[in-house]
């Protein structure tokens, strides 16, 4: 009831702008879905009719033939499984040290909390560039290795800033209690408040994966072993380079039917490529917004 009276009260230029935000909201949220069911739908329409008429919901018009080419390469699979490889490797580095090094930064009684604080800052806005990377790179010896992917980038300032708030936030009565029990430093860090910090670290986690998953530039400069590439690069020679691997399409004879499924199997990978991230997504939603709050508001 109190709700009610609360929209009775609004007047017609604030009823106006709220209509005018689900009208946008709306047409942000098709903007979303439209390509994403454009891509599904036709990943499964036959070549030739896909590129005559376009996408058809008759299914008699859709075949399997793109997921059963995608699914049957060697190096989709081997490139899914690189990917996972790295990304699962690079989030638990990343994360762990991001929670490492703001803890002592979270902590009033750091000596060199400033100093450090100027250093990560300068690092967010100026970096050595390509070049000077690449070189430190190949003379630690790490280039075609997965640690030239997962450890140049594995500290994110960004990220630790939002661990450093989301410290401050946790009492100091839970801290000071567990030092009258006997509690040491490493004790209380790794026992008693990381467990509190689960929505923030299953956030980062979740950011760290993605951002991993979704990379492709660091593994095209680093790797130079086919065997080693993540998915990510197999993709992009389908969808940029218009290169399918060529155990998908050898026994396409005509040039035109190659170029026809080639087209086809743009929209199989790109499915396939993002299953990872639908499916792990619903775990990490409860955690998502309390982990962001938390870490941005308080402290």
């Amino acid at each position: 009831m109190e709700n009610k009276n609360h929209l009775i009260r609004l007047t017609y230029r604030d009823k106006m702008i709220i209509r005018c935000g689900y009208i946008l909201l709306g047409l942000f949220v098709a903007a979303i879905i439209g390509p994403v069911i454009y891509i599904i739908v036709a990943s499964f329409i036959d070549p030739i009719t896909l590129q005559n008429t376009g996408v058809t919901l008759d299914t008699s018009k859709w075949t399997l033939t793109a997921y059963i080419r995608v699914l049957s390469n060697n190096a989709i699979w081997t490139g899914f499984g690189n990917a996972i490889l790295y990304s699962v490797v690079y989030t638990v580095i990343s994360v762990a040290i991001t929670m490492l090094a703001a803890y002592p930064m979270s902590r009033p009684d750091f000596k060199g909390r400033k100093f450090f604080n100027v250093i990560f800052v300068i690092t967010m806005f100026f970096g050595g560039g390509l070049i000077p990377t690449y070189l430190l790179i190949s003379n630690l010896g790490m280039i075609d290795t997965i640690w030239a992917i997962v450890l140049p980038g594995a500290f994110s300032v960004w990220n630790m800033i939002i661990a450093r708030t989301f410290y401050k936030g946790v009492p100091k009565e839970l801290q000071e209690a567990a030092y009258v029990d006997g509690a040491s430093e490493v004790t209380y860090f790794f026992k008693i408040l990381l467990p509190v910090c689960t929505p923030l670290i299953m956030v980062l986690s979740l950011w760290q994966f993605v951002g991993m998953w979704n990379s492709y530039f660091d593994a095209m400069i680093y790797l130079d072993d086919s065997a080693k590439q993540p998915l990510q690069l197999v993709l992009r020679s389908i969808l940029i380079q218009n290169q399918p691997e060529s155990g998908m399409i050898s026994d396409m004879q005509s040039t035109a039917a190659r170029a026809q499924l080639a087209e086809l199997l743009k929209y199989a990978t790109i499915i396939v490529s993002s299953l990872p991230l639908v499916v792990m997504y619903p775990f990490f939603q409860k955690y998502f917004n309390k982990g962001i709050l938390i870490g941005s508001i308080k402290g």
